[in-house]
């Protein structure tokens, strides 16, 4: 079922129809835009058709999961033993059994270095390969492959599966959309709760619109004419240009039955787990079969890993080991071996790619509080499908995990191998004025 609002409707037959419908300022969504123009243009055969950006928000410790440091000192190593993975020398927390043993799927990174130490800069940095300042705040990839690929669907090129825009208490990231590229390459965001129940905000019902209207095409361009016109203050300018795609969205059955987890065996979902991120993660791969582009698979819209109401984020400043042990890597271990099975046993995965990676890394030595702080000068990433070589360790840090040995990766040269393998050669992010100056990590390809 959808919770649109308050409104809840089931996705399947006509019904489906009375839902979503709140077009804000938030949403141009690069639906029926301009920008779809290029849609028509000739393009490079993308490698990856589809790529799922599992965001570890809140950065999550590389010792305690992709990069343990056994013979390290007690006040580094942690109490987590490491465990051997099907890639020959690398070695895994045993918090991860599952994805360590699928590592012949998968190809890491552990050279990875960012230049901010805060969770919004760092988290712009990390989703646009630029820092928040100076201004103007560069686009994130997804916006980027986007605008590339125009919209060619009933579904729109860019979601973020999170509530909302992934947060620092009461700050957002600010690279989280289209940037230099506008609004219009935001992407559609979609929450999508522990059980499955699917959450479009950018679809809510205007105020005072009948629902049943949605089915009547007149009726509703009425009711919305009669909208007051202080409302456009709110961002109703877009609704014109964007009206006749989003009424699409709402009568295609193909896009409706995208976002239903119920079409799906509970054998299936039971694989990926009842967790937010678990169900969230069989969301992606649904999406992918629907042949939308870009998928920011967001793991908590918010940092704190304290936080009631919400999936815990992996800002593990208290309770890190316990957190790491009861909470996040089980539901990780689960929700990401369930995805890359799901997309290898599907014929999915040589046009998908997977990129899963925090903002930064967490302090190599334990803290004062018995847990980790925060550490941009090493961290990992994991690679999989869409072009990329499997089995491959790219980098080594230290003994201690303190810092890369060899040159550190930044972010710029991930959302140029993103770009890359996304279809986005030199030439066209040259034409696009995108991702200046970075490089693709050869290694991955």
């Amino acid at each position: 079922m959808f919770d649109v609002g308050s409104f809840r409707t089931r996705t399947c037959g006509t019904i489906g129809r009375r839902s979503f419908l709140r077009l804000a300022g938030s949403v141009p969504l690069a639906l029926g835009l301009p920008g779809a123009r290029i849609a028509q243009a000739e393009v490079k055969r993308p490698r990856a058709k589809s790529v799922i950006f599992v965001f570890l928000w809140g950065a999550p410790s590389h010792l305690d999961t992709c990069d343990p440091k056994p013979d390290a000192p007690t006040e580094y190593r942690g109490p987590f033993r490491a465990i051997a993975t099907k890639t020959p020398g690398l070695f895994f927390s045993e918090l991860l059994p599952r994805i360590a043993s699928r590592s012949d799927r998968f190809s890491i990174i552990r050279t990875h270095a960012t230049t901010e130490p805060g969770h919004p800069d760092a988290g712009t940095a990390a989703l646009t390969g630029f820092k928040e300042v100076p201004a103007p705040v560069q686009p994130n990839f997804g916006s980027i492959v986007a605008k590339h690929r125009g919209n060619r669907g009933s579904l729109p090129p860019f979601v973020s599966l999170a509530r909302g825009v992934v947060m620092d208490g009461g700050r957002r990231i600010e690279g989280y959309g289209g940037g230099t590229l506008s609004p219009a390459f935001d992407p559609m965001l979609v929450g999508c709760s522990g059980e499955g129940e699917i959450d479009i905000p950018a679809l809510r019902l205007l105020e005072g619109l009948n629902p049943l209207r949605i089915r009547d095409r007149a009726q509703l361009v009425d009711q919305i004419d009669a909208v007051p016109r202080s409302l456009e203050r709110a961002g109703f300018d877009s609704w014109n240009r964007n009206f006749h795609s989003a009424y699409d969205l709402l009568l295609t059955p193909q896009a409706r039955q995208a976002f239903d987890l119920t079409r799906e065996s509970e054998q299936t979902r039971g694989r990926y787990g009842y967790t937010v991120f678990g169900q969230s993660s069989l969301l992606a791969r649904r999406l992918v079969e629907a042949e939308v582009p870009y998928i920011q698979l967001n793991y908590s819209r918010h940092v704190e890993a304290l936080n009631p109401g919400f999936e815990f984020g992996w800002d593990t400043h208290l309770y890190n080991f316990e957190l790491l042990q009861d909470q996040h890597c089980p539901i990780l271990d689960r929700a990401y071996s369930a995805l890359l099975d799901d997309l290898y046993d599907r014929g999915l995965i040589d046009q998908t790619l997977v990129v899963m990676m925090g903002e930064f890394g967490r302090t190599p030595r334990i803290s004062a509080n018995a847990a980790r702080d925060h550490w941009p000068p090493c961290y990992f990433s994991i690679w999989s499908g869409g072009g990329v070589q499997p089995g491959r360790v790219i980098g080594t840090s230290d003994r201690l995990g303190e810092y890369p040995r060899g040159t550190p990766i930044p972010p710029l040269m991930v959302g140029t191998t993103i770009a890359e393998l996304a279809g986005l050669d030199t030439q066209a992010r040259a034409e696009m004025n995108v991702l200046s100056g970075g490089q693709v990590i050869d290694g991955l390809l």
